[in-house]
C-alpha cells in the first residue's frame, strides 16, 4: 500500500508539473522523445528489412548450394574479383554432368539471367529479368504462381515458346483480362504465357519476380550464348534432406574439378555459394548501422537525461518546505528518494511513449503509402521503454537524493 501511494504521488506530482509549466516540461521532454524515435526508428527499420531479407534468402532454400563463376563475399577486402573475372561460366552440359555423378543432391538446376525488352501491342516493358531455366528448376526452388502451371517435360525439351511472366509485366503489358495464352514479343517471338507469379514487391536485393520472365533454357538459348563467360548462369544444387552442406560441397567441388579436368595442385575456377555467406553478411552490416543508430540517438538520450535532470532540480527546489513537512511527518529518507526517482522515471518513459508513438504513426504511412511493410515488434517497443526509464532513473538520482538529504527544519523554514 505504501508504494502504491507513493506511485500515485509521484504521478500527481509529475502530472502537476507538465500542467504548471507546459513548455518548460515539453521542452525538456522532447530530448527523449527525439532520443527514443532516432534509435528505435533506426532499429524497427532495419528489423523490417532484416525480417525481409531473411524471408528472401530462406526462398532461396538452406540446403542449395550455387555453383558459379564469381564467389560472394561481403565486406572481403581480399576479394581477388581480377581472377574471378578470368573464370569460366558454368555451362548446361556441366549441370547434366553433375545430375548423372552427384549421389548426394536431392535436384539440380541451371539457370540464365539476362535483361530484355519485352513488347505487347506496341507497349514495351524496359529493365524485365529473363531466366531461361532447365527442367528441375521448380524442384530446387520454390516457384509461387498465382495461377497458370510451369513448363511440361515435353516443353523444356523441346524449347517451347511459353514463359511465366511477373505480376507487374502482366499490369503493364496485359491488363486486368485473363494473362494465360496472351502472346509477349520477347527476343523478336512470341512467347506464349501460361503461368503468373504471385505479387511480391521489391525485395531486400532489389527487385522480385514481379519483373521476371522465366522460359525453358532450351528456347533461350537460341537467342542467348551459353558459351559466353559473361552471362550470369548458376548450377543449382538441393542436397537431400539427411545431407549436411558440407558433404554437398565436398562432392560438389571433387565433380567440377573432375569435368573442368583441374590438376590437383590447380586452384578452383569455380565459386561454390551458399545463403549462410549472405546472412553473415547482413548480420555484420545490421550490426554496425545499429551501433551508428544508438551513437546518434544517444547524443538526444544525452540531452533528453539533461533536461529531466532540470525538471527535477526546479521540483526539488519548488517542493523544499512540503519536503521538510513529509520528513517532520516520519517518512523516511528512502520514501522521499524513491517519491522523486518515481517521478523521473514517469516522465521519461511519458518522453519514450510520444517518440515511440511518432514511430508507430510512421510504420503506418510508410506501409500503406510507399507500400514498404513495417512493424513496431514488441522487442523494440520495450527496448524503448526501458531506454527510457534507464535515463529518467540516472537523471533523477543526484536531485532525488539531494532531496532526501535535506534537513527537515530548514526545509520548512524554505519561503521558496
Amino acid at each position: 500500500m505504501l508504494y502504491l501511494r507513493l506511485i500515485r504521488e509521484s504521478f500527481a506530482f509529475a502530472m502537476q508539473a507538465i500542467f504548471a509549466n507546459k513548455v518548460r516540461t515539453f521542452l525538456s521532454l522532447l530530448g527523449i522523445t527525439i532520443g527514443i524515435f532516432s534509435v528505435i526508428s533506426v532499429l524497427t527499420v532495419f528489423d523490417s528489412i532484416e525480417t525481409k531479407l531473411r524471408k528472401n534468402i530462406e526462398e532461396l532454400g538452406s540446403n542449395v548450394l550455387f555453383i558459379q563463376k564469381w564467389p560472394w563475399a561481403m565486406g572481403d577486402a581480399n576479394y581477388a574479383w581480377w581472377e574471378y573475372m578470368k573464370r569460366p561460366e558454368t555451362r548446361l552440359q556441366e549441370m547434366e554432368e553433375v545430375q548423372k555423378r552427384s549421389n548426394l543432391s536431392d535436384a539440380v538446376a541451371y539457370y540464365v539471367a539476362t535483361e530484355r525488352i519485352i513488347k505487347k501491342n506496341g507497349v514495351t516493358f524496359e529493365g524485365a529479368g529473363v531466366i531461361g531455366a532447365s527442367h528441375d528448376y521448380e524442384k530446387v526452388e520454390t516457384l509461387n504462381l498465382s495461377q497458370g502451371r510451369y513448363f511440361s517435360f515435353s516443353e523444356s525439351q523441346s524449347g517451347s515458346p511459353v514463359a511465366i511472366v511477373g505480376d507487374k509485366i502482366i499490369k503493364e503489358l496485359v491488363g486486368t483480362g485473363d494473362p494465360l495464352g496472351e502472346e509477349l514479343l520477347i527476343f523478336g517471338r512470341k512467347v506464349k504465357i501460361i503461368g503468373t507469379f504471385k505479387k511480391e514487391g521489391d525485395n531486400a536485393f532489389g527487385k522480385s519476380n514481379d519483373t521476371w520472365v522465366m522460359m525453358p533454357v532450351n528456347f533461350a538459348r537460341n537467342f542467348i550464348d551459353l558459351n559466353n563467360d559473361h552471362i550470369g548462369s548458376s548450377i543449382m544444387v538441393r542436397g537431400k534432406a539427411t545431407i549436411s552442406n558440407e558433404a554437398l560441397r565436398d562432392e560438389l567441388t571433387g565433380i567440377m574439378r573432375s569435368i573442368r579436368k583441374l590438376k590437383p595442385t590447380a586452384k578452383d575456377n569455380f565459386a561454390i555459394n551458399e545463403t549462410s555467406v549472405i546472412t553473415q553478411g547482413f548480420d555484420q552490416v545490421f550490426g554496425v548501422i545499429a551501433i551508428v543508430g544508438w551513437i546518434v540517438g544517444g547524443f538526444s538520450l544525452l540531452v533528453g537525461g539533461f533536461g529531466i535532470a532540470n525538471i527535477m532540480f526546479v521540483s526539488v527546489k519548488e517542493r523544499t518546505a512540503q519536503i521538510g513537512i513529509q520528513k517532520s511527518l516520519g517518512a523516511r529518507n528512502s520514501f522521499v528518494l524513491q517519491q522523486f526517482l518515481f517521478e523521473a522515471v514517469f516522465l521519461s518513459m511519458l518522453g519514450g511513449i510520444f517518440g515511440l508513438l511518432i514511430i508507430y504513426l510512421g510504420t503506418v504511412i510508410i506501409t500503406n503509402v510507399i507500400g514498404m511493410e513495417m512493424t513496431l515488434s514488441f522487442k523494440n517497443i520495450m527496448i524503448g521503454m526501458s531506454v527510457s526509464a534507464f535515463i529518467g532513473l540516472v537523471s533523477g538520482l543526484f536531485p532525488a537524493w539531494s532531496a532526501s538529504r535535506l534537513d527537515p527544519v530548514e526545509a520548512m523554514r524554505s519561503t521558496f
